[in-house]
């Protein structure tokens, strides 16, 4: 898309064309996105701590996955701005693998059981899965004195994080304790979410590149979508800041409306995942999420992945048909049959493609 803000190019104009050019215009862009979209977030806490706890009687302590796998319940806790706290994980743990490949999802629901994840398949290759309900962190509402919502000073300049960075917070300050565990490799962790935690899972890989692999479906706007050019009946950024402009910064209300006048477009968002590994899933009944700009968003990145000597999106030329899944390249893409969901097609997409990049 040509109408794109430009990627590689610095503030000043100043084009991108190596690796250390890159890292210092990700800082840029960082910075953009922070101002005028996710609000600006605080620095990882120092004192990250997690405790597994007791099981306790019925489905905790039974063997899980056909026993192929332990269930652990962990409290992860730390001390925020204005005070301690803590939001419950679990996370399913192969028992043939010493070390396994972790996939940190944020799920809507708490409990260790839901129909988002296919557990025992996850775990049968190979995989641990580490389980966050969103609203253990802070609730889906314009709350601002909820959970951890309110153990930061807000400054009220329309910069203030909305829940979307917060979400994605709290799974970077997870992964400060998963990554001490023996039996995760932590050089191999996937930060994995389903529409609006898919955009919060984008947004802990752009700030966190321990996260070698992400994972993004059906995030739509303001997720792996661009908001310039919508198609049909797509959600746009007057409709997102309306219904939830709690989860963005005050900023991004000025844009609804007017997504030409943005400074920047969502393969910004995208390319910071670099030089991570980068998976997108759409489904052709979910019109809402903007299926062609989810691909087209994966199209623009490529650049970023190039500079690092890696292969970045390689579809077709035209949009991607259903059930196409493009995984040759250091950014995939998939489009499935079906609604919006997180099915177990997209997690055997998922999974496929890791398993080729895995260190």
């Amino acid at each position: 898309m040509d109408c794109l803000p430009e990627l590689m190019r610095f503030n000043n104009g100043s084009p991108v064309t190596c690796v250390r050019d890159w890292e210092e215009r990700r800082k840029e862009i960082l910075e953009i996105l922070e101002k005028e979209a996710y609000g600006r977030v605080p620095d990882l806490p120092g004192d990250v701590k997690g405790e597994i706890l007791p099981k306790r009687p019925g489905i905790e302590s039974m063997p899980c996955c056909s026993g192929h796998a332990e269930l652990l319940r962990i409290s992860i806790s730390f001390t925020a701005e204005l005070g301690p706290f803590s939001f419950p994980l679990y996370l399913f743990r192969p028992l043939k693998k010493e070390k396994a490949p972790l996939i940190l999802l944020l799920n809507f629901r708490g409990g260790a059981y839901d129909q988002y994840y296919p557990v025992e398949e996850i775990i049968d290759h190979g995989f641990a899965l580490g389980i966050i309900c969103y609203e253990d962190i802070t609730k889906d509402d314009g709350d601002f004195t909820d959970g951890l919502a309110g153990l930061y000073t807000r400054r009220d300049d329309g910069t203030d994080w909305g829940k979307l960075a917060m979400w994605g917070f709290a799974a970077r300050c997870a992964m400060n304790y998963l990554e001490t565990l023996p039996f995760i490799d932590a050089d191999n962790v996937c930060i994995a979410g389903h529409s609006r935690l898919g955009k919060a899972a984008l947004t802990a890989a752009a700030m966190d590149r321990r996260f070698r692999f992400t994972a993004s479906n059906d995030s739509g706007s303001m997720g792996a979508s661009l908001e310039r050019g919508k198609h049909g009946n797509a959600e746009t950024v007057e409709a997102i800041t309306r219904t939830f402009p709690y989860w963005f910064c005050d900023n991004l209300r000025k844009y609804a409306g007017r997504p030409e006048e943005l400074p920047f477009d969502q393969h910004f968002l995208l390319a910071l995942v670099a030089p991570g590994y980068l998976m997108v899933g759409s489904a052709s009944g979910d019109l809402w999420a903007d299926p062609v700009n989810e691909e087209e968003c994966c199209r623009a990145v490529s650049p970023v992945w190039e500079l690092y000597g890696m292969a970045g999106y390689r579809g077709g030329e035209g949009p991607c048909e259903t059930d196409g899944n493009y995984a040759e390249g250091s950014v995939a893409y998939h489009k499935r049959d079906g609604i919006h969901f997180l099915g177990r097609g997209d997690w055997l997409c998922y999974m496929d493609f890791m398993e080729k990049h895995l260190k």
